[in-house]
């Protein structure tokens, strides 16, 4: 995994040139490049780059593939997306969405009052707005009120009371009514950790029952001319399409009878979200056995197949997919802070002029291990460690030599394991893994990976320059946060190498890809870290522009968000620090200084370099 699967996860949006990774766009700047400009600005901790050119692919795509399939089976309805808010609220996201999906009247879709107010006040009058999940008099109410104001908006019903309260603000309001869906609650579910978001135990939607008392309440109410969408969902990131065909099949016949029933204005059906991203390193173990092509292919011909047994027009088609649209987007880059086996660099050893027999024959093993030999120096090696533990608790040999011991069984081991590297065995699989090198970076994964700790959702992790060398440390991520969870620990089955640094000398960044769905909206203030600095990078055919700059919370702010007074706080430092002795004014005014600007900084690490 010397490329870090860029074939397999990367969808051709990243090359490696020159030992860097670069942006495989127009004048194709590396992110190194991009990461240095921002960091000259003073700018510490963890950096989000966004990049509006992948969305613009994603939605590009989207529409492509289903207008070619739309095409080749001589389907007669049309093709709607709308992007999940949920995904992402926030302003560099959604104002990328909205910018480069205005072409192809890429519509928003929303689940909260908080969430619809944002798809009013953001989505063009002239693109569709869908609104989901559990709903109030208030925000069956606003959707009404963006109806009159002349949005395309679809209110759907999740359950029999909310129909009821639509009924009632229609009879108490001359407002125009909004469309009208209704979501059914299939029999068949989805596949991967979501599946539970379909099937008849999911928590939304309608029974068949339901959804004929619905139809006669429509009718009753002389509302069923706003009934025009049937909508439906198996989970977020499916795996396999199968369980999407099967469920297309039971809301396709359902489709095609309940306009059988009279319900006439019935025109699209809204297949949901899931369409899956590609967040695995390694082709053992890709995240789902379908592409866009087939997914949207199956899509069409299943409906058409059903519509034209039933002798219904077809209906036109509406997804929700937000993941596959907004998580190539996302970059997260974190500067390492550590490496925490540099306490074995051969520069400490402190050798004596009599060492211990044992001690000399490691010093030779070390200097003279080469590819021939790596094997047997490595056994050797390994043996005489354990001999020379067992001395130092019988007290034959002291700490220094015990220390001398460590840092040379270390890097005889490691200088084996890159001789060695293409052999594989259950030994060196195991050594790789106690040798392992944990580096620290400037980030928190609550706050920018939660999916990780919550899910063990595993995101593509690189180095973004040293690429003309081969990685070849077994690597675990700790992150800054003082919680034993925050680590990304090393995985033989999923294994990650990085590269030998000295942090002294340089820096070394990893990029953390695909994040741009879910992970800012999920992060939580773990230890006070909130959220990194962001920057949107627009790129043309002569260079890129570092726009939206959007910089991580100080201390001050931080403490405020969750309640605090950030004056009173700062005024009762400085009250504290006054009130005790200072042996010069200078050095008085020089702390009070330093407590002024410290308190209005973010709380991530600042690095030495």
């Amino acid at each position: 995994m010397e490329n870090f699967g860029l074939d397999i996860w990367s969808n051709k949006n990243y090359i490696i040139e020159n030992s860097e990774i670069k942006l495989n766009y127009k004048s194709m700047p590396s992110l190194l490049e991009i990461v240095e400009q921002i960091r000259s600005n003073d700018v510490r901790g963890p950096i989000l780059l966004r990049f509006p050119h992948l969305i613009k692919k994603q939605i590009k795509n989207l529409y492509s593939y289903f207008h070619k399939a739309i095409d080749e089976n001589n389907y007669q309805g049309s093709f709607n997306a709308v992007f999940p808010l949920k995904v992402n609220q926030f302003p560099g996201a959604v104002d990328a969405i909205i910018k480069q999906g205005a072409e192809f009247n890429y519509g928003l879709e929303a689940g909260s009052k908080a969430e619809l107010v944002l798809a009013m006040s953001q989505s063009q009058l002239k693109s569709n707005i869908t609104v989901n999940g559990f709903k109030d008099k208030e925000m069956i109410t606003l959707s009404f009120i963006a109806a009159q104001s002349g949005h395309n908006i679809t209110i759907t019903i999740e359950g029999l009371g909310e129909l009821k309260t639509i009924l009632e603000v229609a009879r108490e309001s001359s407002l125009r009514v909004p469309s009208i869906g209704i979501r059914v609650k299939l029999h068949s579910s989805g596949s991967g950790i979501w599946a539970k978001s379909g099937g008849m135990d999911s928590k939304f939607g309608l029974t068949s029952t339901e959804i004929i008392k619905a139809i006669s309440l429509l009718k009753e109410s002389s509302l069923l001319n706003y009934f025009t969408m049937l909508h439906f969902h198996i989970g977020s990131q499916m795996t396999d399409i199968a369980p999407l065909k099967k469920a297309l099949r039971e809301a396709g016949n359902i489709y095609a009878e309940l306009k059988k029933m009279g319900a006439s204005s019935l025109c699209s059906i809204n297949i949901g979200g899931g369409l899956a991203v590609e967040y695995d390193q390694h082709s053992h173990t890709k995240s789902h056995n379908y592409s866009i092509e087939e997914f949207s292919s199956s899509v069409v011909f299943l409906l058409k197949e059903i519509m034209d047994a039933k002798k219904v027009t077809h209906p036109d088609i509406f997804t929700e997919s937000g993941r596959y649209i907004a998580a190539s987007h996302g970059v997260l880059i974190a500067p390492v802070l550590e490496l925490f086996t540099q306490d074995y660099q051969e520069n400490l050893l402190s050798l004596k002029e009599n060492n211990p027999p044992l001690i000399e024959e490691l010093v030779d093993l070390n200097k003279s291990l080469n590819n021939k030999n790596a094997i047997e120096y490595l056994h050797d090696a390994l043996d005489h460690i354990e001999s020379l533990f067992t001395l130092f608790d019988l007290g034959y040999i002291d700490l220094q030599d015990r220390s001398n011991a460590e840092i040379l069984v270390h890097n005889i081991i490691k200088k084996a394991l890159y001789l060695t590297h293409t052999y594989k065995s259950d030994e060196l699989k195991q050594l790789q893994v106690k040798l392992q090198e944990r580096y620290l970076i400037n980030a928190s994964i609550f706050q920018s990976l939660p999916d990780y700790w919550g899910l063990q959702q595993l995101f593509p992790i690189m180095p973004i320059h040293h690429l003309n060398s081969a990685p070849r440390r077994a690597a675990s991520l700790w992150d800054i946060t003082c919680d034993s969870d925050g680590e990304i620990c090393f995985n033989p089955q999923k294994p990650l190498y990085l590269h030998d640094i000295n942090l002294d000398e340089e820096d070394y960044f990893l990029a953390f890809f695909n994040v741009g769905a879910y992970q800012e909206t999920l992060g939580m203030n773990h230890n006070l870290f909130t959220h990194p600095s962001e920057y949107t990078i627009e790129i043309d055919d002569e260079s890129y522009e570092v726009k939206n700059s959007s910089e991580s919370k100080n201390i001050l702010q931080i403490l405020k968000s969750i309640g605090y007074n950030e004056d009173n706080i700062l005024q009762k430092l400085k009250q504290d620090l006054l009130s005790s002795n200072f042996i010069t004014k200078e050095e008085k005014d020089d702390t009070l200084a330093k407590l002024e600007i410290f308190t209005k900084q973010n709380g991530y690490l600042r690095t030495t370099n």
